[in-house]
């Protein structure tokens, strides 16, 4: 049976080392458009699970979305959307990850899996923070997206990988600030240094 659950393949997949091997396998995966072909539920699903475990990612991304498509009110239905997101977050495809676990909880906000999309949603924007040199927003939607799930379900294994993250997002922000800061004192902008540099303290 095609039972593969997000809330049992997050301490595997999304929670240990090997999520980085699985996303730079997913690089190379080419993303197609999935030609319609009525299928019974379940062989759908399944078929979408096995391009998932093979590291077709955006097929298997596809597939899923296939699913909902075409079996809108089977349970079905409901597991294909976070897998679906989590076959875009594998893909490094994170705005559509984003885009798919927001509407799973836009139609299910009080289903059991809804820790886990609002942790795939901050992981999504988490693995786009970009160097201290660029622009932040990425990095301070991580952080708003972190702690709501910190807030929201402090007991889970969810949030405390999400304080951690939170720490690290603390500190890249900081390190803006740093680089604002000198910037400000090359230019003998000497106040509007200090104001940054008290940011960081």
């Amino acid at each position: 049976m095609a039972t593969l659950f997000p809330s049992r393949i997050a301490r595997a997949a999304l929670l240990a080392a090997t999520l980085a091997t699985l996303s730079a396998c997913a690089g190379s995966t080419e993303g197609k458009d999935v030609a319609y072909v009525a299928r019974d539920v379940e062989s759908l699903y399944a078929e979408a699970q096995r391009r998932l475990d093979r590291g077709n990612t955006l097929v298997a991304a596809a597939l899923f979305d296939e699913v909902e498509r075409q079996h809108p009110y089977s349970p079905w239905a409901r597991r294909a959307q976070l897998m679906s997101a989590f076959s875009y977050y594998i893909a490094r495809d994170y705005n559509k990850a984003i885009q798919n676990a927001q509407r799973f909880l836009s139609i299910h906000p009080g289903n059991k899996d809804a820790p886990y999309a609002y942790y795939l949603i901050a992981l999504s924007y988490y693995e786009q923070i970009s160097d201290v040199n660029r622009d932040q927003k990425i990095t301070e939607q991580a952080q708003t997206a972190l702690r709501e799930v910190n807030r929201r379900f402090p007991q889970t294994e969810y949030a405390a990988d999400a304080r951690l993250k939170l720490d690290l997002v603390v500190d890249h922000l900081a390190g803006k600030e740093m680089e604002i800061g000198r910037h400000y004192q090359r230019m003998g902008l000497w106040l509007a240094a200090e104001m940054r540099f008290r940011n960081v303290i």
